[in-house]
This record gives structure tokens, sequence and C-alpha cells, in this order.
């Protein structure tokens, strides 16, 4: 089928629900979700032996989380006619949908982008057409099947979620053309795409989180944390820490717990650099080991780590342009960097950013000192600053107050339009409904008499 006629078919799908109320499109959401979760072990080991990323253990998780957390939060929420009265403004706010909305996903998480997306863009009384990553066309398809079938069951269009078949950039780019917003999420390339469409999007950046771990803190509980964020499905995670800097004077102590947790260190140049000539080649991330477990990453740098170790921490004397290891790595490796003051933890964050990628996604800090949260979020210019937690938390809500998102825009420092996750509120069209206030206009006079 034509992209073009997929879209003409979401736009009827769009037209038949426009009289839907707001229990009748949660009930759609709700079904939607609840299919994946039913499925999830099924998507998520067709996922891994489709794409050959992650590993199907945590793919199960994140299919089943992310259905239950996106439902959870979504399920109170108004998105349908008047969604909020400020009598004290005379304001009335009235939600519009969007229409047809296009969705560009990555092979990386080829179930859980496209039903989070989708579940937002449902709550809006929106419809979704997604492309799919080439290399997970098979999974993303069989998760809009899923889905399609919920909604069936329900009695409403299965046309409100449609899926590309064979899949192409040719393809990606019409749809972007001709929906009424896009959702792209991955690489610079593809946000520049998407904001040259023509059409309104919503484009996001790529991760390659700093995590500091500050003076004082515990660092079992650090080294726990900083593993979940690492290793989880093999590291693939955008906003998974991939830079790791800690006290000079605590380096022992801390590559104990470290090691206590599954990560093998490794310290010496030459066993670093041997990670650094497979891992990149000629500064390029080297695609054939992106999600790939730490033993096989070992294996192909011809080196032998311990069986159960699931991570590999590479210490590193630089960071930024000077050191290619500290650019995203999308794998279960994390650069280690010692700092003297936490100042200078929080200047090699920032130069990270700017110089090997991810300005704008997230950054971690491990503290008790709340002095020092402020002055990392007043330096790190990143949309996310996780404190005490693992940076994957960053589409919460579970474990803060982040609205659940599979789309995690960066700002301006980016190249994003949204400074925030990319959340249902988002997927339509707001009217401020205004009514006169029986106040008096300010004397300007008096205003600029001083």
């Amino acid at each position: 089928m034509l992209v073009q006629e997929k879209i003409e078919r979401a736009r009827e799908a769009f037209r038949q629900i426009s009289g839907y109320t707001q229990e009748q499109v949660d009930e759609l959401v709700y079904e939607s979700a609840k299919i994946i979760y039913e499925n999830a072990e099924p998507l998520a080991e067709l996922a891994v032996e489709e794409t050959g990323l992650g590993s199907v253990r945590d793919k199960i998780g994140k299919n089943t989380d992310t259905a239950a957390v996106f439902w959870e939060y979504l399920k109170d929420k108004k998105s349908v006619g008047v969604i909020n009265e400020i009598p004290e403004q005379g304001v009335i706010e009235v939600a519009h949908p969007v229409g047809v909305i296009g969705a560009i996903t990555p092979a990386t998480n080829p179930t859980v982008t496209p039903l989070g997306n989708f579940m937002h863009a449902l709550k809006g009384k929106n419809s979704l057409v997604i492309s799919p990553a080439p290399r997970a066309e098979k999974t993303t398809t069989r998760t809009v099947e899923l889905i399609r079938q919920a909604l069936e069951a329900k009695g409403a269009p299965a046309d409100l979620i449609q899926v590309i078949e064979n899949t192409t950039i040719e393809k990606s780019v019409e749809l972007m053309k001709d929906c009424d917003l896009v959702i792209a999420t991955g690489g610079p390339g593809l946000t520049k795409a998407a904001y040259s469409s023509g059409t309104p999007a919503y484009g996001v950046g790529p991760g390659n989180p700093p995590v500091i771990l500050d003076r004082g803190y515990d660092l079992d509980e650090a080294a726990r944390l900083s593993v979940i964020a690492v290793g989880s499905d093999n590291g693939i995670l955008c906003d998974g820490d991939n830079l790791l800097l800690y006290p000079r004077e605590e380096e022992d102590d801390f590559f104990q717990a470290l090691k206590k947790e599954g990560v093998v260190i490794f310290r010496d140049e030459e066993d670093v650099d041997k990670f650094r000539k497979v891992l990149f080649k000629d500064g390029k991330l080297n695609a054939g080991l992106v999600g790939k477990d730490a033993a096989t990453i070992a294996e192909a740098a011809g080196v032998s780590i311990p069986q159960g170790n699931s991570i590999i921490g590479l210490k590193t004397e630089a960071v930024g342009e000077k050191e290619v290891l500290t650019k995203e790595i999308m794998g279960p490796v994390v650069i280690l960097k010692e700092y003297d003051t936490f100042e200078e933890a929080v200047d090699m964050a920032v130069k990270n950013m700017e110089e090997s990628g991810g300005i704008g996604h997230t950054a971690g800090l491990f503290t008790k000192d709340n002095s020092h949260v402020v002055y990392a979020g007043e330096r790190i210019p990143v949309a996310r600053l996780l404190i005490n937690q693992p940076t994957p938390d960053a589409w919460g809500p579970a474990t803060n107050g982040l609205s659940p998102a599979v789309s995690e825009g960066c700002g301006t420092w980016g190249n994003n339009i949204l400074s925030g996750n990319v959340d249902y509120i988002h997927m339509v069209n707001v009217s401020k409904v205004c009514m006169p206030l029986d106040v008096e206009a300010p004397d300007a006079a008096r205003v600029f008499s001083k």
C-alpha cells in the first residue's frame, strides 16, 4: 500500500472517532497497552532475533513496564474537549486533535517506541502512521498488528495505527511531508529531515549522558544504580550513562564497588586501546557492536573477561574530542574518569557533551549536597538532570516527576524544538477561551513614573 493511501485511511479513522468521549478514548488507550503487556515475551524475542540488539530479558521488562507506566500516567488526564478551567482568570482550555501523526521509530526500541507514541497520540484522539527502522520492521509490524486487533475488538477503526511496509528513506520523507505532525526519534540527520519536511515536528536528539559521583555519596549505591543505567538492554538506551566521573581519592573503593556489581574494569592504556580500536573505526561507532553484550565486545577486542561480568569499565585520561571513547557507545560500556573538584567534574561533563555529543539530552548526579544539585542544574545544558537515580529513569514517572516518554526532546542545545519529554499534550492543540475580567487596565503613566 502506498504511503498516501495509509495517510488517507488514517484520516478516515481519525474522522470516525471524532465524536468519541474521554471514556471511549481512554478505553482504547488501555486496551492498546494491555495487548502489548500480554505479548511482551514473544515481542522481545522477535526484536532480538530480528535486530540482534539488546537482551530478551530486558526487552520483556521494557515491554511490560512501558505499557503499565504509560497507562498509569495517562488514565486520569483530560485530553478530550474541555481539559481545564481557571475561573479566577476567566479561562477555559479546550483540546483539539492534531490529526494524522507520522512517527519515525528506531531499531533499538521497535515495540516500546511505537506503543508509547501511539498511546500519547490516541490519548489526544489522533491517528498514527509509523515508519519503522528497516532493521526492525518485522517487530514493529507485529506490534502494530496486535494493537490493531485490540482496537477492532472494541469496535474502533484499526487504521488508527498503521505501519509502512518495506520502508525506505523516500517513504519516510513522504510520510513526514503529508502528515499533520512528525515525531522523529533518532539522530541529528533524522531530526533535520523532520524539521525540513515543512510539517510541524518534534525531533529528538542522541544521548550520551555524563554522570557525576559526588563526594560523600554511598559508593555501593552509586555502583548499583550505575550498573542499572549502563547495562539495561545491553546498553542501547540513549539515556544510559556513558561517562562516569568520580573523586580521584575514591577510585580504588569505587572501582571495588563497581566490580561487586559485575563491572570488569580496565585501567591499563594498552587494554583500553584495544576497546578503543574495536568500538570506533575512523572516529565512527562500530555499528556491528551496538547492543551486543559485554562478552561479545570483549571478544572482538581480543580480551577475555570473567564469566558473569555484564559491563565493561574503561578508565581514560581525557574527555571530549581528545578521547573517542567518550562518544555515545550504545553498549554495556562505561567510561571512567577521575576529578579533583566538583566544579571540575561539572566542567568535564559539559565539555564532553559539547565535544562528544549528547548536549541537551540527559545527565546524572549522585549527591547529598543540595547546593551541588543547584550548581549542576544551572550549568549542565540538558533537559533532564537525574539526581540519585539511574539516567534511564529520564522518562519517569515511577521514580520522578517526569512524564513517561519514548521520545525525549533536547531543546535548542540539541537542535530540537522541545526541551522536555514528548507527551500527549504535545499532540493536541489547546484553545484558550477567555472571558472578560472586571479589572482596570494599568495606568501606563503610573507604571513608568519611577
